[in-house]
């Protein structure tokens, strides 16, 4: 599928297997006119499509009674089992480290191991949706 790169598993680009090439127009700063991603609406499309998603970043995973079970590939997790991601919810937690989130982006932020910020801009293009909302000017 188009615009799936951004986070798709890719052996070479880190040892957890998530691309982590930054978009062109990233920069350390954001512009004055550059809008923030909208949480909410990114959240919403990729719980939708959860399932599909945890099987291209945890391929060797299990779904079982509402909750998704893998291997942390973020750390030497020889048995899947401490780390789950809710499938209605999108909160997950590693109970082995006490790593843990509250929705889809964190967990994409997590494996990437990128900002929330970049993690809902790569989830947007991997969804073919629309991101950004207006920044209120004060």
């Amino acid at each position: 599928m188009a615009g799936f790169s951004g986070l798709l598993p890719n052996p070479q680009a880190n040892p957890v297997g998530m691309d982590l090439t930054p978009f062109p127009e990233d920069s350390e700063e954001m512009s004055p006119h550059r809008r923030k991603p909208d949480f909410a609406t990114i959240n919403s499309a990729a719980l939708a499509v959860l399932p599909s998603l945890l099987q291209r970043w945890l391929p060797e995973g299990r779904a079982s009674g509402g909750e998704y079970s893998a291997r942390n590939p973020r750390r030497a997790d020889r048995n899947p089992g401490s780390f789950k991601i809710n499938l209605h919810t999108g909160r997950w937690a590693d109970f082995a480290t006490g790593d843990s989130g509250g929705d889809v982006i964190s967990l994409a932020a997590y494996l990437a191991d990128i900002s929330q910020g970049e993690a809902a801009r790569r989830l947007a293009e991997m969804l073919g949706i629309h991101h950004e909302q207006s920044r209120s000017h004060v």
